[in-house]
């Protein structure tokens, strides 16, 4: 039977109601519920490369469907190909020497620096992080629970210059982000869970970051203020108006200083555009548009306009009957302002060049591994799905993350990727167990170092992975409170698959596998990375001497 309707009875979770489809739709007839509009050529401006790129006419589709479909993966697992030397990047030749060892080597080790969060045993569910984000500069790191709240973590000026405690980070600012909603007319609830958090360049004194739970995506600045007015004629100094009749001299106001205070305000809201969740949100690198993926399409926004999207991936079939993947991921490149990708959940990346057509159905490459039928099993389907897809900060490479391993693609090589790394091998053998316990279906993120030399990922029982893509080496860590000394070196840890154990070693039946750590981030510029536990987020920097 297939395992897409194993899924379905296993925990009673079904594709959309059918009865919801759109009548008599089909590629070239879609319901649209917003008008067909137009985008200026001018409207958006490579800053990369200062051209112009036209935009041609789009149509969006409103929200009129809210149950996301449960689609596990359809493709197999291949085995591992040869691996190739990255090139350098011109980028942060120091950073990449002082990495060289991120993987496992000996040129660097890698301390305990903080631990944020409750140690309670019991963890409520609106505590639990669900995405973690540094800011461009490093000096920001965000982070999104499922209660709906950003908390915002900031480098302090003066750990900067210390070495040994510039891994510290302080509370910012707290915000809620999104609140639960309902919608009446589906009678469905709206999560507040924050999915992704995505940092806007700064252009000025104030922050802004885009926000988005299942429905809704929200643009938020974050500023600073220090000083407040005082002296005004009509109003006293605790807010009342005078009266104007008793005003007999002018005075003129002045800014006082004050207590720091930060203020997170939205700016704009965009909604309505998702039938199904949002897993994904992308700002190009022109920054002025951004794209939000959900399971089946893809829009693109502009940063000035709430009221209307465009949609440039749609693969929603005419019959649901016949559906047979979903998006799990979407990302634009970091210099190509029309160039994107997207993951699905057989396995597949594509490749996409909105230069070619407004809506982007065929895509320009495909990057697809041949099957393994030495690996192929019952769970081969499952386990191969994409849950994450990264671009190199260079944009030559690509990093996908299945259930069991990291792939990094050569952008100019679409049969096989040049680079595979087994994250957790020993886990096929419990495939079995991961499924009853729903744990095959977790969705693991990735991450690149600044000099794009080292990758990391997360793994369960608080483990987390880092392949060194230079040396080959990599080396196993773990985020525990018993090591939380600051500046305690984190000693590498090993899993034992089978046969007699090792001192030192962790039998793989003894790893808890409700301790998982799914959401990492790396510094863009220092040794410093924050990986997030079920409640709690630590931070980690390489040891100085």
């Amino acid at each position: 039977m297939d395992s897409r309707l194993l899924r379905q009875q296993k925990d009673c979770r079904s594709l959309p109601d059918q009865g919801e489809k759109e009548p008599g739709a089909s590629r070239s007839s879609v319901k649209v519920t917003s008008t067909l509009l137009f985008i200026s050529s001018s409207s958006s401006r490579s800053s990369q490369h200062g051209h112009r790129r036209p935009l041609t006419l789009f149509g969006c589709e409103a929200a009129n469907l809210g149950i996301k479909p449960i689609l596990p993966a359809l493709k197999g697992e291949g085995g591992e190909f040869r691996k190739r030397r990255p090139r350098g990047t011109q980028q942060g030749h120091h950073l990449q020497r002082n990495m060289a060892g991120a993987g496992g080597g000996n040129d660097i080790q890698w301390c305990f620096s903080q631990v944020k969060g409750a140690v309670d045993d019991d963890v409520a569910e609106a505590d639990i992080i669900s995405t973690v984000e540094f800011n461009h500069s490093g000096e920001l790191l965000a982070t999104g629970d499922k209660g709906g709240r950003v908390v915002i973590f900031q480098q302090e000026q003066e750990n900067k210059i210390q070495s040994h405690s510039r891994g510290e980070y302080n509370v910012y600012s707290t915000f809620q982000s999104h609140e639960p909603e309902f919608d009446y007319l589906k009678s469905l609830e709206i999560e507040e869970k924050i999915n992704k958090i995505r940092w806007l360049p700064q252009k000025n004194a104030a922050q802004f970051l885009l926000s988005t739970n299942d429905k809704t995506i929200k643009l938020w600045k974050i500023s600073e203020r220090d000083k407040r007015p005082e002296g005004y004629n009509l109003k006293e100094e605790d807010g009342r108006y005078r009266d104007p009749t008793t005003v007999t001299t002018l005075r003129v106001p002045v800014f006082r200083p004050m207590d720091l205070m930060v203020e997170a305000s939205p700016r704009r809201i965009f909604a309505n555009a998702h039938t199904y969740h949002i897993n994904s949100i992308s700002i190009n690198s022109d920054y002025e548009t951004y794209l939000s993926a959900d399971d089946l399409r893809i829009n693109l926004w502009h940063l000035e306009i709430t009221d209307r999207s465009f949609n440039i991936v749609d693969i929603k079939p005419a019959n649901m009957e016949e559906l047979t993947e979903v998006i799990t991921a979407a990302e634009f490149h970091p210099n190509s302002c029309n160039t994107f990708v997207y993951s699905s959940s057989k396995g597949t990346i594509r490749l996409c060049d909105m230069r070619a057509s407004a809506l982007c159905d065929r895509h320009s490459k495909l990057f697809e591994e041949p099957e393994d039928p030495s690996n192929r099993s019952f769970f081969s389907e499952i386990i191969s799905s994409i849950s994450d897809v990264k671009f190199s900060h260079s944009g030559r490479y690509m990093m996908t993350r299945d259930y069991l391993s990291v792939k990094i693609w050569d952008l100019n090589m679409e049969n096989r990727p040049v680079e595979t790394y087994q994250v957790h091998e020993y886990l096929r053998s419990k495939l079995c167990s991961l499924y009853e316990n729903d744990c095959i279906f977790d969705k693991f993120e990735c991450c690149w170092n600044g000099s794009d030399s080292v990758v990391m990922t997360g793994s369960y029982n608080n483990f987390f992975r880092m392949f060194d893509r230079n040396t080959k080496r990599d080396i196993t860590l773990e985020a525990s409170r018993e090591n939380n000394k600051p500046r305690t070196v984190l000693k590498p840890r090993k899993v034992c698959a089978s046969g007699k154990r090792k001192k030192d070693e962790i039998s793989v039946d003894s790893l808890d596998f409700n301790k998982k750590i799914l959401h990492t981030a790396w510094h863009p510029k220092e040794n410093i990375i924050a990986v997030a536990t079920t409640n709690n987020l630590y931070i980690f920097q390489d040891k100085v001497n």
